[in-house]
Protein backbone atom coordinates (compact mmCIF):
# COMPACT_ATOMS: atom_id res chain seq x y z
CA UNK A 1 0.00 0.00 0.00
CA UNK A 2 1.64 3.34 -1.10
CA UNK A 3 1.79 6.05 1.81
CA UNK A 4 -1.47 8.54 1.44
CA UNK A 5 -1.00 11.72 3.06
CA UNK A 6 -3.71 14.63 3.01
CA UNK A 7 -4.15 18.38 3.56
CA UNK A 8 -7.33 20.65 3.56
CA UNK A 9 -8.54 19.61 0.35
CA UNK A 10 -7.00 16.36 -0.45
CA UNK A 11 -5.87 12.74 0.30
CA UNK A 12 -2.61 12.03 -1.98
CA UNK A 13 0.08 10.00 -3.15
CA UNK A 14 3.00 11.78 -4.10
CA UNK A 15 6.32 10.12 -5.94
CA UNK A 16 9.52 11.91 -5.89
CA UNK A 17 7.68 15.34 -5.00
CA UNK A 18 4.96 14.88 -7.72
CA UNK A 19 1.34 14.16 -6.86
CA UNK A 20 0.69 10.76 -8.44
CA UNK A 21 -2.92 10.16 -6.92
CA UNK A 22 -5.11 12.82 -5.57
CA UNK A 23 -8.67 12.53 -4.25
CA UNK A 24 -10.20 16.69 -4.04
CA UNK A 25 -12.85 16.56 -1.23
CA UNK A 26 -14.55 19.15 0.89
CA UNK A 27 -16.82 19.92 3.84
CA UNK A 28 -19.53 21.81 2.62
CA UNK A 29 -21.17 21.31 6.11
CA UNK A 30 -20.29 20.39 9.33
CA UNK A 31 -20.95 17.19 8.84
CA UNK A 32 -20.63 16.06 5.80
CA UNK A 33 -17.19 15.32 3.11
CA UNK A 34 -18.09 15.90 0.16
CA UNK A 35 -15.50 13.77 -2.87
CA UNK A 36 -15.63 15.76 -5.76
CA UNK A 37 -12.82 14.19 -7.78
CA UNK A 38 -10.11 11.43 -8.06
CA UNK A 39 -7.44 10.95 -9.79
CA UNK A 40 -4.66 8.23 -10.24
CA UNK A 41 -1.88 8.36 -13.02
CA UNK A 42 -1.92 5.30 -15.18
CA UNK A 43 1.20 3.65 -13.28
CA UNK A 44 -0.61 3.16 -10.23
CA UNK A 45 -3.95 1.93 -11.73
CA UNK A 46 -3.28 -1.95 -11.59
CA UNK A 47 -2.20 -1.29 -7.34
CA UNK A 48 -5.93 -0.03 -6.74
CA UNK A 49 -4.62 3.35 -5.41
CA UNK A 50 -7.66 4.61 -6.39
CA UNK A 51 -9.64 2.23 -3.64
CA UNK A 52 -7.00 2.99 -1.49
CA UNK A 53 -7.48 7.13 -1.31
CA UNK A 54 -11.60 6.18 -0.99
CA UNK A 55 -10.65 4.04 1.96
CA UNK A 56 -8.43 6.61 3.61
CA UNK A 57 -11.49 8.93 3.54
CA UNK A 58 -13.51 6.36 5.39
CA UNK A 59 -11.16 5.99 7.85
CA UNK A 60 -11.13 9.81 8.04
CA UNK A 61 -14.59 10.79 8.58
CA UNK A 62 -15.61 7.58 10.74
CA UNK A 63 -12.84 9.05 13.18
CA UNK A 64 -14.00 12.98 13.42
CA UNK A 65 -18.25 11.70 12.76
CA UNK A 66 -18.40 12.86 9.76
CA UNK A 67 -20.92 10.83 6.40
CA UNK A 68 -19.75 10.98 3.46
CA UNK A 69 -21.13 12.27 -0.13
CA UNK A 70 -19.62 12.17 -3.77
CA UNK A 71 -19.66 13.42 -6.92
CA UNK A 72 -17.12 12.04 -8.30
CA UNK A 73 -17.88 9.26 -10.55
CA UNK A 74 -15.28 6.90 -9.58
CA UNK A 75 -15.83 7.52 -5.67
CA UNK A 76 -19.20 6.87 -6.21
CA UNK A 77 -18.81 3.67 -8.07
CA UNK A 78 -16.51 2.19 -4.90
CA UNK A 79 -18.70 3.87 -2.38
CA UNK A 80 -22.02 2.27 -3.94
CA UNK A 81 -20.37 -0.90 -3.95
CA UNK A 82 -18.69 -1.58 -0.74
CA UNK A 83 -21.28 -3.15 1.91
CA UNK A 84 -18.63 -2.15 4.76
CA UNK A 85 -19.02 2.37 3.87
CA UNK A 86 -23.23 2.03 4.17
CA UNK A 87 -23.08 3.26 7.14
CA UNK A 88 -21.53 6.60 6.76
CA UNK A 89 -22.35 6.98 3.09
CA UNK A 90 -25.24 8.93 1.88
CA UNK A 91 -26.04 8.13 -1.87
CA UNK A 92 -27.73 10.80 -3.40
CA UNK A 93 -27.34 12.10 -7.18
CA UNK A 94 -26.37 15.36 -8.52
CA UNK A 95 -25.82 16.44 -4.63
CA UNK A 96 -23.19 19.59 -4.98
Amino acid sequence: MEEIKENNTSFFIEENNQCVAELICKLPDKTTLLITHTEVSDSLWDKRVGKQLVSAVINYIRQNGFVVKAVCSYANAVLDKTVEYANVYVAEKNYR
